[in-house]
């Protein structure tokens, strides 16, 4: 089997914060262990294959950049099989658990869906054969529903129910082929499940048919006893002006409305938080308020250029604050951190796919420690818990309780007078904050 990054003979190793190696972890140790579970236990690094191996540095003004010997087979199913091969050998020297993929990533579409589920069985069957040998697991699949000519008005929301039924056939495969390799879970993102006018939209029925595909979703995978976890991405804007997933409360709120609350997590994207005019912890502390965190997509976007750039993560207060929502809601239960990253157009060489994971890695790393310390210091906990003391007892207690209604709290404010107010502390707040980065 031909060797597709020889710059790279071993697999990465951690060397600590002293070393000066370029391609070795400085702060990512897998087997260190915080607050319980090693650092590989906590983060579950997965490295996206639609990005790492099918992205070629393309963007909305020109094409592609990056020259991929996997790439150069003229045979669709000969290049499938040599990306994985590439994919794989990457997975390994990187030293990752996990892996991601669309159905499409992996295997070329054929001209029916009869040969395309051929095709995706033949790179199944290839990835089943890797996963044995190299002990990489599959994070999360999913389908590529937005690509395709026939999904340019939607999936499960266009107007054309043949449209749907193809939707349908392909996460039916998609989720089989999950489970069949182990798959923890499988994430729904609906890269055009939205519209662009009202002048020809008709919101309501398209809403419904959206609910009742991931009805039928849910019904499937009981029907086949997948045991995943199904998950939303919530993503605002691209590529439609008006997403119906444009972020965590609009899915929150959707997935109730459908009685599928019960059914599914959310999958929070930092880039996507962004585009929704979010912080990325506003999304992260939304879902584990609302026990809905599931999984990350872990990326960052440049607040100076409007679409989805998927860069690598590497703001180390970011993923601190990321780290501390996620270990204070429990950690990952079956969701990880995702790569949803790209390397840059002029990132040309296949080294630089190591140093962009590597750093990413790094500064999770970094950040599980920071907020570890942070969180077992119990400053911030202790500081909310001081501001909210007065929902404890005396008259938030009753209100919480439900024992003061409008009239009871009117006789209460007319006894009492104005209210004491206090101090929020937000800069004493980032000054501690600082303490841990």
């Amino acid at each position: 089997m031909p060797e597709y990054f020889p710059e790279v003979s071993e697999p990465i190793q951690y060397a600590g914060p002293k070393s000066n190696k370029a391609l070795a972890f400085k702060h990512y140790n897998p087997k260190k262990k915080i607050l319980g579970k090693t650092m590989a236990e906590h983060l579950k690094f997965s490295v996206c294959y639609w990005h790492t191996f099918m992205s070629t540095g393309s963007d909305p003004f020109g094409p592609g950049t990056m020259l991929r010997t996997y790439n150069e087979p003229e045979d669709p199913m000969e290049q499938a099989k040599a990306t994985m091969d590439a994919a794989f050998e990457f997975f390994s020297k990187l030293g990752v658990g996990y892996w991601c993929f669309h159905d499409h990533d992996i295997a070329p579409e054929g001209e029916t869906l009869a040969e395309s589920n051929r095709n995706i069985d033949a790179m199944v069957k290839l990835a089943k054969k890797h996963q044995r040998a190299t002990g990489v697991k599959l994070l999360w699949g999913t389908s590529n529903l937005f690509s395709n000519r026939r999904f340019m008005a939607g999936a499960a929301t266009n107007p054309s129910p043949e449209v749907y039924a193809y939707a349908a056939s392909k996460v039916k495969k998609a989720i089989e082929v999950t489970k069949e390799l182990g798959g923890a879970g499988y994430v729904f993102w609906g890269g055009r499940e939205g519209y662009d006018t009202l002048l020809n939209t008709d919101m309501e029925r398209e809403l419904d048919h959206l609910g009742r595909f991931l009805g039928q979703a849910v019904e499937y995978k009981e029907k086949i006893g997948f045991k995943g976890q199904f998950y939303i991405e919530p993503k605002p804007k691209e590529p439609t002006k008006h997403q119906y997933d444009f972020d965590a409360a609009a899915c929150h709120a959707f997935l109730q409305k459908y009685d599928l609350v019960d059914h599914f997590k959310l999958n929070i994207e930092s880039n996507h938080a962004t585009l929704a005019a979010h912080t990325f912890i506003h999304e992260l502390e939304y879902a584990a308020a609302n026990d809905m965190l599931g999984s990350v997509d872990a990326n960052r976007g440049d607040l100076l250029i409007g679409w989805d750039t998927d860069q690598f993560p590497t703001d180390i207060r970011e993923c601190t604050l990321a780290m501390y929502i996620i270990l204070r809601a429990g950690g990952f239960k079956t969701g990880g951190l995702n790569f949803d990253a790209k390397v840059r157009r002029q990132s040309i060489d296949t080294v630089d796919l190591f140093h962009a994971h590597i750093g990413a890695m790094d500064a999770f790393a970094r950040g599980l420690e920071n907020a570890a310390k942070l969180l077992s210091s119990k400053k911030l906990e202790k500081f909310i818990q001081k501001r909210y003391a007065g929902w404890d007892k005396g008259l938030g207690a009753k209100i919480e309780s439900g024992a003061m209604d409008f009239e009871a709290l009117e006789s209460y404010t007319l006894e009492h007078g104005e209210p004491k107010v206090q101090s929020g502390r937000q800069e004493m707040l980032e000054n501690i904050l600082n303490e841990y980065l």
